[in-house]
């Protein structure tokens, strides 16, 4: 039997069968370990390193100096942070010779083959330590190209952000690298003084000499006479008297002056200015819109603040790290006629219509834009960083994860926790369209990156599935546009068999021509949801059809559950039933039977289905309550993810009717409960016993030796909770009808 932790720390031990206790502590811990952190902001240099589209930083050299002599050097180079001891697979593809050191230490070094084949991708794996981790790429110049693609493998999911090394750098993302050298250098110190190296890194962080004689817009934007920009600041007002705020300058056309989004000046002629206006105690947003006229050069203004002749702090109105110095943010330049609205220029989830084109806030710096990531973590003077969380990530583990709070939430009357769960989906949507933005400006995006590079049901139908459940908490009106394309891309652009059914093609990688039964639930739930939001029937009956389908693919008769892969390549199935892509079929069953009205000419077919399962099921329970990690072979570790699960699916049997034999599943639902409380969930909220993410195999062994438990993994907090909401509901559903369940041995 498998022991996560002694008995005293269990859950049980704490609470008993106090089933509102251990669902608060559940969704508290998870809360209290994920706080609503909105994304880091720093300094970017579009001049600099780009990513493609699979997440890889391009280091084409030879595009980027086109004249360098052969067997000439150049160096790039980056941090990582680590938050704890971490294993990474990265990726080098070469355009010519490479030599990759990570924390001083040569990792690799390129073959001639490697050089020479434009398909050559070598995975290499890294230990990620606490702390800064330092990488540095050696490159040659030869016939045959150079530079090399590097980046983290599968980047939408295992992303790799790295940092500008340098003290004069610091907080700013990005690569650095060095024009061609003929000279061998050996690695500074990265950590270090940029200056104190004789190499000329890049992207320059400085004007140029001609530029820097210009003020700011001019040297932004250039002159554009009839265009417009605006700037953005926080007036710092220190002063308590309520005295007026006199706001003085020079400019070289018409201002217009807003504070806290009221209009509180306008300067209509070029030259100096001074107006008193009134600003409340401490911070204000102040907005600025400049034009460029045609008679007055260069195009700029200039504005301080002072209260009885005291100045006051202008600074940057969103912490940008990278950016020193700077107090003002721009965005233009518009055409002549096009005004955005005004509440959405104080703001960071926006882009901004110009006139045929979009932009986004930008500093006094060449080609550095501000950029969001999801670090959730704050760089102090010492280069440390605190711990990441959770919060507005769009990934599938966290849908479960949001759906569980949104359930748990309501079952316990805790509007806050529901409002945490609608929150975190909220901070995906509101930043969608600038995600789109930032995909197209800079090669692939740095945030919703799953979203945004649609190409797998993974990438959408759980989260979507939960940004769904959340609507009728918030409304939030970027929820359905969103919904619209997941559904676009399920319905009409997916990839499906001949006789429909939803497969992966993946070609190219390990998973080419496949079918998951993990697919049922990235997909059915989403279309559930869709139809109960938009009324589109066809999309319930879909999500019906394809469990029909996939029943034909993977449905093993003689244990009545499911392989987990049907592989294409192959032609048959690969016969191991996996814990969780069950757990997952039975999830889903479920969804969709609740929504199929009593009419639906699939529903008699799917009920004898869930039947089925749940009989399969049910008979390979543990004695302690829990299932194994391969459903049929007991020498597995128990896993907690797929216990969950199938109580979650027992317990909506019991409670909406499904059932030939009710009883049966009532004292499972209670038993894996137990179990779960006992082994899988300590007294602080911590879950234990949830297998990793996975690939697939023709053998158990895998399943059971490569897939080991992580605690705390997003694939099993949402999970328990909805466990436990259902099989608490299933007790009020028994007890309201004066059904008396079985007893369960607490021994």
């Amino acid at each position: 039997m498998t022991t996560y932790f002694s008995e005293p720390q269990s859950m049980y031990y704490r609470f008993g069968e106090d089933q509102d206790q251990v669902l608060k502590v559940l969704a508290e811990r998870y809360i209290g370990a994920n706080a609503q952190a909105d994304f880091v902001y720093r300094v970017f240099q579009k001049s600099g390193i780009l990513q493609n589209e699979k997440g890889l930083y391009d280091l084409n050299l030879g595009k980027r100096f086109p004249d360098t002599p052969k067997d000439h050097m150049s160096y790039a180079a980056a941090l990582v942070w680590g938050d704890e001891d971490r294993n990474l697979d990265v990726l080098v593809r070469c355009y010519g010779p490479v030599r990759f050191y990570f924390n001083e230490q040569m990792v690799y070094r390129s073959t001639v083959m490697d050089e020479i084949s434009p398909d050559a991708t070598v995975k290499l794996s890294i230990d990620i330590k606490p702390g800064w981790n330092t990488i540095w790429l050696e490159m040659k110049n030869t016939p045959a190209g150079f530079g090399c693609q590097f980046g983290s493998d599968e980047g939408k999911v295992r992303i790799l952000n790295v940092f500008a090394p340098f003290q004069e750098r610091q907080g700013q993302a990005g690569w650095v690298f060095s024009q061609p050298n003929p000279a061998t250098s050996k690695q500074p110190d990265l950590l270090g003084k940029e200056s104190d190296f004789s190499l000329n890194w890049l992207p320059e962080t400085d004007w140029s000499d001609e530029d820097s004689t210009k003020p700011a817009l001019e040297r932004i934007y250039g002159h554009l006479p009839g265009r417009h920009a605006y700037a953005w600041t926080h007036l710092n007002n220190n002063d308590s008297t309520g005295n007026a705020v006199r706001l003085s300058g020079q400019s070289s056309g018409s201002l217009s002056i807003w504070i806290s989004g009221k209009p509180v000046a306008q300067v209509k002629e070029a030259g100096p200015f001074e107006v008193d206006v009134p600003a409340s105690f401490g911070r204000s947003d102040l907005l600025v819109r400049s034009e460029c006229t045609e008679t007055a050069k260069p195009w700029h203004f200039n504005l301080s603040a002072t209260v009885s002749g005291k100045p006051l702090l202008l600074e940057l109105p969103q912490r940008v790290h990278g950016a020193s110095g700077e107090s003002w943010l721009y965005v233009g330049p518009f055409e002549s006629g096009v005004e955005p609205d005004l509440q959405d220029l104080t703001r960071t989830d926006r882009v901004y219509q110009t006139g045929l084109e979009q932009t986004y806030w930008r500093l006094d710096r060449p080609d550095a834009w501000i950029r969001p990531y999801y670090e959730n973590a704050m760089l102090s003077n010492k280069w440390t960083v605190g711990s990441v969380t959770n919060y507005g990530r769009w990934d599938y583990p966290l849908g479960v994860t949001v759906y569980g709070l949104l359930r748990t939430g309501r079952y316990l009357q805790r509007p806050d926790i529901t409002r945490y769960a609608a929150e975190h989906v909220q901070a995906c949507t509101q930043m969608y369209e600038y995600s789109l933005w930032d995909r197209e400006q800079y090669g692939f995006p740095a945030v919703n990156q799953q979203l945004v590079m649609l190409k797998m049901l993974d990438n959408c139908g759980s989260f979507g599935s939960a940004m769904l459940e959340a609507y009728s908490e918030c409304h939030e009106p970027t929820f359905l546009p969103i919904a619209e394309r997941i559904a676009d891309f399920m319905l009409s652009r997916l990839e499906r068999q001949e006789d429909g059914a939803f497969y992966r093609t993946c070609v190219g990688e390990y998973a080419e021509n496949t079918m998951w039964a993990d697919d049922l639930y990235m997909s059915t739930p989403f279309l559930v949801r869709y139809a109960r939001v938009t009324g589109n029937s066809t999309a319930l009956d879909e999500a019906a059809r394809q469990f029909s389908l996939y029943r034909k693919y993977l449905f093993m008769p003689e244990f009545k559950i499911m392989s987990h892969v049907y592989d294409f390549k192959y032609g048959q199935a690969t016969q191991i039933p996996w814990g969780r892509g069950n757990g997952w079929t039975l999830f889903s069953l479920t969804e969709v039977l609740e929504a199929l009205p009593t009419e639906h000419p699939e529903r008699p077919t799917l009920i004898h289905f869930f039947n089925e399962l749940c009989e399969g099921y049910a008979a390979l329970q543990g004695e302690s309550g829990l299932w194994h990690q391969v459903l049929n072979v007991p020498q597995t570790y128990e896993e907690a993810s797929c216990t969950a699960m199938f109580a979650y699916g027992f317990a909506r049997g019991v409670r909406f009717g499904w059932f030939k034999d009710p009883e049966v599943y009532v004292t499972a639902a209670e038993r894996a409960w137990k179990g779960l409380i006992c082994k899988a969930i300590d007294r602080q909220g911590n879950v234990h016993g949830v297998c990793s993410g996975s690939r697939y195999a023709f053998t158990a062994e895998y399943y059971d030796q490569d897939l080991r438990t992580v605690t705390n993994d997003n694939h099993g907090i949402g999970i328990m909770m909805l466990a436990g909401t259902e099989v608490a509901k299933m007790k009020k559903h028994l007890a309201e009808h004066r059904v008396s369940s079985p007893a369960v041995s607490h021994s």
